[in-house]
């Protein structure tokens, strides 16, 4: 890890916070910000987290919604234990993972992945709307009418495609970056709210019997 990087971290008064309450990670600072201002995580609220590990945002998201809600966390790498939190592992944007989760259906689904850093940023980039549409195709299988999706994404001339993908099935969609967002990172938060479930396909019609 480069001594510039670590340095930096250790001034960083949302990385010492963490550490000193013992978090998993600062980007817990990120989530909590982000349900008080948008009030998505209540109390019995049902709560998918993908890319989970190290398990910030799930620890938050149970302290959200209490012992009368769900949250199910999804990474591909193992994640400690938490209390109250469902684990599956898994890659998001593999086709069978809906199938895995069965017939849960939620009311928050939360994704904070980011993609494996190029150092090219178009790259990077495209890279974070990919992950973006991956946990989008997943949340329209399993969100239930009126739910939340939230995403991170790297900030970019892409990000005006996915939002359009969205603003078709959502109520309203906003850009926001937290206070605990470093002001070098081109990361934001797309808070898309009042998800609307398409319309189920109208039933062919019987063919006429033969006179």
């Amino acid at each position: 890890m480069p001594r510039r990087f670590v340095t930096e971290r250790r001034r960083d008064p949302y990385y010492r916070a963490a550490q000193r309450e013992g978090l998993r990670s600062r980007a817990a600072f990120k989530l909590a910000h982000l349900a008080d201002r948008f009030g998505f995580l209540r109390a019995g609220g049902r709560v998918l987290d993908l890319g989970a590990a190290p398990g910030g945002w799930s620890v938050v998201a149970r302290e959200r919604v209490g012992p009368t809600g769900t949250v199910v966390a999804v990474d591909p790498r193992a994640v400690e234990p938490i209390d109250g939190v469902a684990f599956l592992r898994g890659r998001v944007g593999d086709p069978r993972l809906a199938a895995r989760l069965g017939a849960a259906s939620f009311d928050v689904v939360l994704s904070d992945m980011s993609p494996r850093i190029s150092g090219a940023y178009p790259t990077d980039h495209a890279r974070s709307v990919g992950l973006v549409r991956d946990a989008w195709h997943l949340a329209e299988v399993v969100l239930v009418p009126g739910g939340t999706f939230v995403a991170k994404i790297f900030d970019g001339d892409l990000v005006a495609g996915i939002e359009a993908e969205l603003s078709g099935r959502f109520a309203r969609i906003r850009r926001t970056k937290p206070p605990a967002s470093r002001e070098s990172s081109s990361e934001l938060y797309l808070i898309a709210t009042g998800f609307r479930a398409r319309p189920p396909a109208p039933e062919s019609a019987a063919p006429p019997e033969p006179r």
